[in-house]
């Protein structure tokens, strides 16, 4: 792709200036046919009777929209100009971008309504182990953050924005080691072979947060433009840009985490009163064993402390208090041993 003209920034080159190369003309086709795709699979759950929810729909299409922002938008074309828009275009495929679309749950969606040849392939996608080390938490930060601090702390940018092809494909790679890292973190789409609890995906959020804050406190520092087109000041500002939103961008992730931790864990406690009164009273009606696996409770976690006197029969029952005790506490006390 050739290199564009510099635009200067006005109101009218704001609104107007959207680019319509070859690449951008691709990008608006794909992101159409993906649209298109998931609203007709929206569409075909709704013909089953069962209703895909509004807030899937509406962060995916979102999501959609904030690719096209960076691409095709005048965010693209003042790239040539201002480093501020580069940071912006960084944002959008990275952190915009990439949780919207996995608030979408695409890959659910998917296996909910494709044909079953085409569930079959896409399950034995995300079963492959070529799948399993692009997953891998190591290959993701590598892609996510390794790639970002080579590219904006090496002649690669500047390369890049003189020859605007290669500028073309480092941005589909920011657009994938964005997905790959935000798709686990909002965990509605499963991923076999890595799945992240609560606790993970905060840390992951807290920890990720340092290189990209590090990274735009050692831009702003810089005394040299960060490559030929900008200015200093540019360069400063969107490194000043850069740290700033990754702030921003934190908390507004962390939050959401945070809250639907302390849910599961209240939904988690219900559940474990439900047993444990379920279980009471089965013993006040009489009961005076239970059934573990009736129960919901891992009978190894028993039978493992009794098994030198329990018969393979028995080590799938206890008795009813017994079983309460697991269902509420998760353990249950130690047998004292006869000496005692």
């Amino acid at each position: 792709m050739p290199m564009m003209r510099p635009v200067a920034f006005s109101l009218h080159s704001a609104l107007a200036n959207w680019q319509w190369t070859p690449f951008s003309l691709v990008v608006v086709a794909v992101l159409v046919a993906v649209a298109y795709w998931y609203l007709r699979a929206d569409w075909l759950l709704a013909t089953r009777g069962r209703r895909w929810p509004a807030r899937r729909t509406i962060p995916f299409l979102a999501g959609l929209v904030a690719v096209d922002m960076a691409l095709q938008s005048p965010v693209a074309v003042f790239t040539q100009r201002y480093f501020q828009a580069h940071v912006v275009q960084h944002l959008l495929l990275m952190i915009v971008a990439p949780p919207l679309l996995a608030f979408g749950a695409p890959s659910t969606l998917l296996l909910q309504t494709a044909s079953r040849r085409t569930k079959a392939r896409w399950l034995a996608v995300l079963r492959s182990k070529p799948f399993a080390v692009l997953t891998h938490p190591v290959t993701v930060w590598s892609l996510y953050f390794g790639f970002m601090f080579g590219f904006f702390l090496t002649s690669l940018i500047n390369t890049a924005m003189n020859d605007m092809w290669i500028m073309d494909v480092i941005n589909v790679v920011f657009l994938l080691g964005g997905t790959l890292y935000w798709w686990p973190i909002v965990g509605l789409d499963p991923i076999v072979h890595w799945r992240m609890g609560y606790g993970a995906r905060m840390a992951n959020v807290l920890v990720g947060a340092a290189p990209e804050t590090f990274l735009g406190v050692v831009i702003l520092l810089e005394r040299q433009p960060i490559a030929s087109m900008y200015s200093v000041a540019s360069t400063h500002a969107g490194g000043g840009l850069l740290w700033g939103s990754t702030e921003i961008a934190t908390i507004i992730a962390f939050v959401p985490l945070f809250l639907g931790w302390v849910r599961s864990e209240e939904r988690a406690a219900r559940r474990a009163d439900a047993r444990a009164d379920a279980i009471a009273a089965a013993g006040a009606a009489g009961a005076d064993e239970v059934d573990l696996e009736l129960a919901g409770i891992d009978a190894r976690d028993v039978a493992e402390k009794r098994s030198r006197w329990m018969s393979p029969t028995d080590k799938a029952r206890v008795a009813a208090w017994e079983a309460a005790w697991m269902a509420k506490a998760g353990a249950v006390p130690e047998e004292q041993s006869a000496e005692a």
